[in-house]
């Protein structure tokens, strides 16, 4: 893709998009909760043809249509946040911290072998909250410790001096 087509799309990701990581229940999985990885990008409806560019140029994501009159494009799947970020990241500007931090969390999901693995990543999602000004954040790595506690994946903290320290970094 051309460097100008790229250093495009990385200014509208700066303006009107966003890197985001959530915390999401899910009964089927081992440890209860699935971290989501998304990159989306917002515009009004009515300029809904710049979102179509992006899908057609970038061949992922889906776009959605709010009654609010707004639009989204967004991008899910880890392995082409992981792509879409590595093609943007030379050109992005106001969203470095949070190119590099989704780095960091998608490596770490990767090489996940036991719960306390699990939880540590989730604490990095916790850290969004802050580069994003997050809002609406309801669950964060507590309630995963919690849950993870409660069905026996961790051992409580105050017994564990090992874990104590996982929580604390």
């Amino acid at each position: 893709m051309q460097p100008t087509i790229l250093a495009y799309i990385a200014g509208f990701l700066d303006g009107d998009g966003s890197i985001f990581f959530q915390l999401v229940k899910r009964k089927g999985y081992v440890y209860g909760y699935q971290i989501r990885s998304s990159v989306a990008f917002y515009q009004k409806t009515e300029n809904k043809q710049i979102l179509e560019w992006l899908k057609s140029t970038l061949m992922v994501g889906y776009i959605r249509h709010r009654k609010t009159g707004m639009s989204d494009y967004t991008i899910v799947e880890p392995y082409e946040v992981k792509r879409i970020l590595k093609l943007l990241q030379p050109y992005v500007r106001l969203k470095g911290e949070q190119v590099r931090l989704s780095f960091e969390i998608l490596e770490r999901l990767q090489r996940v072998d036991s719960a306390d693995d699990f939880l540590r990543v989730c604490c990095l999602v916790d850290r969004f909250k802050e580069l994003n000004y997050s809002k609406k954040r309801i669950i964060t790595s507590k309630e995963v410790e919690q849950f993870l506690e409660q069905h026996g994946f961790l051992a409580p903290v105050e017994t564990d001096p090992v874990r104590e320290r996982v929580t604390r970094k």
